[in-house]
């Protein structure tokens, strides 16, 4: 399991390595774009079945660890899937992958 690490606080959301790699893609290019946007995502059922969201900003350190060493090959149909922002705030949401199997990229888990 990776994890992104959100700015000096001890702020934690942990997802498949898979994901992460896209993930970060899809926030590279947008903080590239200088956009700034919410990441959400619907809970992991451990946590409830509530929605999170942070801030992602240019001024936010962001840490992306990953638990394998090797890179992932990133499926360009879920990098433009999740490239599509929120029809209502433009957020960046996420989506398991296309065509993947339902809960193999898992939802994050956040951590504080």
């Amino acid at each position: 399991m990776g994890v992104l690490i959100y700015g000096s606080s001890t702020m934690e959301v942990t997802f498949d390595d898979r994901a992460l790699a896209h993930v970060q893609v899809v926030i590279a290019t947008r903080l590239h774009s200088h956009e700034r946007f919410f990441l959400s995502w619907r809970d992991h059922s451990d946590v409830g079945s509530g929605r999170s969201s942070i801030w992602i900003d240019s001024s936010v350190c962001l840490v992306f660890r990953y638990s394998d060493a090797r890179p992932v090959r990133i499926n360009p149909k879920w990098i433009a899937l999740l490239s599509v922002p929120e029809k209502t705030s433009g957020s960046l949401f996420f989506q398991p992958e296309p065509g993947g199997l339902e809960g193999s990229a898992g939802f994050p888990h956040s951590h504080v």
